[in-house]
């Protein structure tokens, strides 16, 4: 039985994660078990930003009753709530010091202040550092709740000054029951989304939903498969990367015009009208921050082909030790099984490193086609550079 189904609202937006839901539920309902700060930790698309904000509606809500309360929160609308989730590449100092000057505050309608990072691993260490004293003293009213892939992604100054939670990573049934729940989409599609999505609730609603999307992932797949050497390794290189950035435009081309438009309105800028030379700095500083946030989206796009690549030579290693009943490709089957025969364990090893590797490359700034391209290179011969 699912949590979606036993446990009232906020809790029922949680799904697969009893255990902590119950821990979180008696801590926002008995002082006793509350700690001034959480850190929830699972991997991606366990659920960590969801049930992060239906503890802080269980917080601030005057009691478990207070729906309407509970919904502002949900929204991140109350007062009492102050969230950040970052489409940037990290989180700035700036950022963290409004946190901190924020915590501060006493609540202003509800039983307690609550602070939310949904990012927390986008912290650098002088970024941390903000943090620390406000996590080690806070005031008596204020609970921070901080989510991060994995404790170790942390500094451990900060792990040493929260309560972890980690989550446990949902089935492919669970996902795909949500999917189909949410979506109305076939049950066939919502098995094969969360399936491909390796149980990301998110990615497997965005694959259950866009058909362009399931395509450009079978398409991919595909061409990485057919790679024969340099050759076809730049050319499909190239076509990853104009995808991620076409897919990343998609997703953040309507989002920026509409900031555009907000901020030409808050200063009395007619839609069509010259901007005017004093309020070019704000324009500029909007534009500044979305192109980061564009470099990030591709970056993550980028990344989400990585993962796929991931899960194709892991079922190809599955398929070389004779396990063929838990593939996440098993479209592929026939193609799979013909490299896990053509090829030594030893070499699909390599793929998977090589796969790492550009993981690592990609966060310091690498150009992510030479990246892309070398990581193919490698994966066609073999070999590593």
């Amino acid at each position: 039985m699912t949590t979606a189904v036993t446990a009232p609202f906020p809790w029922s937006e949680v799904w697969g994660q009893d255990a902590a839901v119950q821990t979180l539920r008696q801590a926002a309902s008995d002082p006793a078990a509350l700690s001034h700060a959480w850190l929830i930790t699972g991997p991606p698309g366990s659920g960590r930003s969801t049930l992060a904000y239906a503890f802080a509606a269980g917080l601030i809500a005057e009691h478990p009753d207070d729906e309407n309360t509970m919904r502002q929160v949900i929204a991140r609308t109350h007062p009492d709530l102050t969230a950040l989730r970052t489409d940037k590449i990290i989180i700035t100092i700036k950022e963290a010091r409004a946190l901190v000057e924020r915590s501060y505050f006493a609540p202003s309608a509800g039983r307690y202040r609550v602070i939310v990072v949904e990012d927390a691993d986008r912290m650098v260490e002088r970024t941390s550092n903000v943090l620390l004293k406000a996590l080690e003293e806070p005031p008596e009213q204020t609970i921070w709740v901080l989510c991060a892939p994995s404790e170790a992604d942390l500094l451990p100054t900060i792990r040493s000054r929260v309560r972890a939670l980690r989550l446990r990573e949902p089935e492919v049934a669970d996902v795909a029951r949500l999917i189909a729940l949410r979506t109305g989409v076939d049950e066939a599609i919502a098995e094969q989304a969360a399936r491909h999505a390796q149980r990301h609730i998110g990615m497997a609603q965005r694959l259950a939903t866009d058909d362009g999307a399931r395509r450009r992932r079978d398409q991919t797949l595909r061409a990485v498969l057919g790679v024969r050497g340099v050759g076809t390794a730049v050319e499909v290189a190239g076509h990853i990367i104009q995808a991620a950035t076409d897919d990343a435009k998609a997703l953040t081309a309507e989002r920026d015009a509409a900031e555009r438009a907000s901020l030409l309105r808050t200063v009395g800028v007619a839609e069509g009208q010259a901007v005017p030379h004093a309020l070019r700095p704000q324009i500029a500083a909007l534009e500044d921050e979305q192109r980061k946030r564009a470099t990030r989206s591709l970056r993550d796009g980028i990344d989400r082909v990585l993962t796929d690549l991931q899960s194709l030579y892991r079922d190809v290693v599955m398929l070389q030790f004779g396990r063929d009943g838990e593939l996440i490709n098993t479209e592929l089957h026939t193609e799979l099984a013909a490299l896990a025969a053509a090829w030594p364990v030893e070499r699909t090893l390599i793929a998977l490193d090589a796969i790492a590797d550009t993981r690592a490359t990609l966060e310091r700034n690498v150009s992510p086609l030479l990246a892309t391209e070398s990581l193919l290179v490698t994966i066609s011969s073999g070999r590593t550079p």
